[in-house]
């Protein structure tokens, strides 16, 4: 990812809470100031649906860095903490991947990580983190959630989400949910 550039076009959130986790992202895909699509994909279940991963950033950025991230999980059985350790030193130090636009979150039955091309692998102190033009907002949203009602973790995501798409004009509420 470009040094201080933020990732736009999107809002991908994920909230653990009461040993589920929940990870929701939009279905909207612009270009410039132009919506071209309502119904993206953008979270994705990886390593024999024991892995829930989404993408903020460059569809083409995204997909190679999913597939590199598949090559890692294979590599390390699974071990998600190793890899995205290793898929964050390989995006940052390799020439092709250090230019590609994305965040990654990824999320298995344990851990949460951010990750990014600057190297980043960070994992939230509450569960919840959230990434994309409309992160802000939804992360806010579920926090409020989370510390005022006894909400499930789907259930958080879904709401903030909502907000998120309500505020957020790179957001839309055709929210893709994946749980484990």
């Amino acid at each position: 990812m470009s040094r201080g550039k933020s990732i736009r076009s999107t809002t991908i959130l994920s909230v653990r809470r009461d040993g589920r986790l929940a990870m929701g992202g939009d279905g909207q895909v612009t270009m410039g100031e132009s919506i071209v699509k309502q119904n993206a994909r953008k979270i994705r279940r990886l390593y024999s649906d024991k892995v829930i991963a989404g993408f903020a950033g460059s569809t083409a950025d995204a997909l190679s860095l999913f597939a590199r991230f598949e090559q890692k999980l294979e590599e390390f059985h699974g071990n998600l903490s190793r890899a995205v350790v290793e898929l964050a030193k390989e995006w940052r130090t390799d020439r092709a991947l250090r230019h590609l636009e994305a965040l990654l979150l990824v999320a298995d039955g344990k851990n949460t990580y951010l990750v990014s091309g600057n190297g980043d692998v960070i994992e939230p102190d509450d569960g919840i983190v959230a990434i994309g033009s409309g992160g802000p907002y939804a992360l806010a949203a579920a926090r409020v959630l989370a510390k005022h009602t006894s909400m499930k973790a789907k259930e958080i995501v879904e709401e903030a989400m909502r907000v998120a798409g309500q505020i957020c004009i790179y957001t839309n509420e055709n929210f893709v949910i994946e749980e484990l």
